[in-house]
This record gives C-alpha cells, structure tokens and sequence, in this order.
C-alpha cells in the first residue's frame, strides 16, 4: 500500500477567508476536505481510480458467495428499515428528482457519488475540494465546501445544493433555503452514512438502480475482506492523523471500521470521536504492532527522539497507506479494505477477493 497521508502544515490551524483570519472547523472535518495538505489530500486522485473501483464492486458481487450476499442484504435492509426523512440539518430531506436538474454539490463524497450513478450531466457547481474524479474539473468550482461563498453558489442558479453538515455549514444552508433552494446537509463520517448518502442520492438524482448496485457492490466488497481475515491473528494499529498535537484514528471515523474489516484491532477504538487528541505516551503505553503513516511521516518519526518511545516505531513496524483509496468514504471502501488487509496479512488476503 502507499499512504493514507502528507503531514499537515502548521498553518492548517487557521483559514484565510476573503481576506479575513476565521476559525477553522474542527480537525476531521478539515482533514476530509483536504484543508492544510493534511491526511485526506485529494490531488493524488485520478480518473482510473474509478475505473478500477467499479470493475472491482461488480467483480465482488459476482464472485460473493451466498453467506456474503446475505450479510449485504442483511445489513442494506437495516439501513433500508427507517430511512431517515429530514437532513442532519433537519431540513425535509428531497425523495423524488424534482430538484434535480441544477445540481451544486459542495461534499466531496456526494461528488463522487454523483458520478459513480451516473448522474454527473445534472452538475453545475462543485467546491474546490471536489476533484475526484478528474472529469469533475470541468463542473465551475465555487470555492471552498466549508463556509462556501453563498452567492457564489446562487448565481449558478442552482435547484439542490448538498453540503457536509458540519456546524460551519449551518448558516449557508440557511441562507440557501430563504433564497428559495432546496439543500440536503448530511454527514458522511462512517460506512453507514456512506450507503445512507449514495441511496438518498439515487432517489434525488434519479438513479435508483444505479445507486443500489453502488451499495450492493460496496458492502460486498467489504464483507468478502472481514471474511478473508476472519481467524487470523488480530494485530493491533494506530493511525495518526496529526503530529502536533497528536491525533489518530478514534471510533468516530470511518477509517476505525476499515480497520477492523481489514482484520485489526484499532488500539484507540474507545475513544469516540473520529479523531482524538492522545499523548505519544499513550501510544508508547499500548504498545501498537504497526502505525498507520505515509512514507515521509515513518521517516521523519524515526528521526523524532520522542517517537522512538513507541515499540513500533524503533522497529520500523509502519503500514503505507493509498490516500486515494482510504482518503475519504467513497465507492472504493472495498478496494481500501482490502489493501489494508493485505499490509496487514500479507501471506493470506488476496489482491482481488
């Protein structure tokens, strides 16, 4: 695998808006909009990623056994049961594609969902974050997805604009909405939110058939991998997002699930926010088998004499990670599971389960 990340700047901590200093959003979320070259950088993706993504999701369902398919079903009917009806806003949540034809999507996940179903041509706006895949540089990018420029976006004359639902988020939506716009606020920061974001897409955008074989493919794909490690030995990661201060991986993010399915155990899972803050102690006190880093951050923390407190550290125990595979939940979750499985288990995951 290569890696999940480049270090973030020190300047990360504070934005630059229209010429004025504003308080950034808290960390993961700037980590998934890829503010201050942090772990979620996008400008490594390219188009063939996708490519491979859907050869990938239709090959795990044509290769799923019928224990696997039944675990997919199982798992899309209980997100199926209560299909949520307003937005984590709480907003009224669109259920038909009669808003359908100017779409603005300001959430790099909604994005490339968006393609994945084949329902780019409705497009019209995109936050400069959304660069995935490389066909989406030809949509007007309207600036930043956090915060975005509210006038900017209207003068797309939009019909739907989708936004993550952070807190910062808040007023543009409702800015939005008194302009007349229907907006659709939602948090994509775990698997579930991921299958639930691609299905609502599918009855917005009007690609129902298409977002099912999305979600289908995607839970296949991944229960072919927790099925590939299931009675191998459980080792123990931690992924650091941030180095200063310190932040890893915590139960809250996505990123926590891929690590299980992957056959690990995530030595911070306790922890419930996606990404907590911790001492280089307390990863030196639970003793992890490998850390989770890019190529650059395993060096420069070998040369940090701190860090050499951790055990893996010393031994030089790092996984490197693809960012463009594990650098936001998207429709190659499988294909993320899956490298991180065969880092982890070399001699037993396969490249193509």
């Amino acid at each position: 695998m290569l890696i999940l990340g480049r270090r973030p700047s020190r300047g990360g901590s504070r934005l630059v808006v229209s010429r004025a200093v504003v308080r950034s959003p808290p960390v993961h979320e700037r980590l998934l909009f890829g503010r201050g070259r942090s772990l979620f950088f996008f400008t490594q993706l390219r188009h063939n990623h996708l490519v491979l993504a859907m050869l990938w999701l239709a090959s795990a369902v044509g290769c799923a056994s019928p224990s696997d398919l039944r675990s997919t079903q199982h798992a899309r009917a209980s997100i199926n049961a209560a299909p949520a009806d307003t937005d984590d806003f709480g907003a009224p949540l669109p259920s038909t594609a009669d808003f359908s034809a100017r779409v603005v999507s300001l959430n790099p996940t909604a994005t490339e969902v968006i393609y994945a179903i084949g329902a780019d041509q409705h497009l019209v706006g995109r936050s400069k974050w959304d660069e995935y895949p490389a066909q989406v540089k030809s949509v007007t990018s309207l600036g930043d997805g956090i915060r975005p420029n509210v006038e900017a976006v209207l003068g797309t004359k939009p019909t739907l604009v989708i936004l993550y639902a952070t807190a910062e988020n808040r007023a543009a939506a409702t800015a939005l909405r008194a302009a007349g716009v229907r907006t659709m606020a939602l948090r994509v920061d775990h698997i579930a939110q991921f299958i639930a974001l691609t299905q609502r897409l599918g009855l917005v955008m009007g690609a129902t058939s298409r977002a099912t074989m999305v979600v289908d493919s995607v839970q296949a794909s991944l229960e072919r991998v927790r099925v590939s490690t299931r009675g191998l030995a459980v080792p123990t990661v931690v992924w650091p997002l941030w180095q200063s201060p310190v932040m890893v991986v915590g139960r809250g993010s996505y990123l926590d699930e891929i690590i299980e399915i992957a056959g690990a155990r995530n030595a911070f899972h306790e922890l419930e926010a996606p990404s907590p803050t911790v001492s280089i102690e307390e990863i030196a006190q639970r003793n992890p088998d490998f850390l989770i880093v890019s190529a650059k951050t395993a060096a420069r923390l070998k040369a940090i004499p701190a860090w050499r407190a951790v055990r893996a550290v010393r031994d030089g125990h790092f996984i490197i990670d693809d960012p463009a595979l594990s650098g936001r939940p998207s429709v190659v979750l499988g294909m993320a599971a899956n490298a991180l499985a065969q880092a982890l288990h070399p001699a037993r995951v396969r490249d193509h389960p």
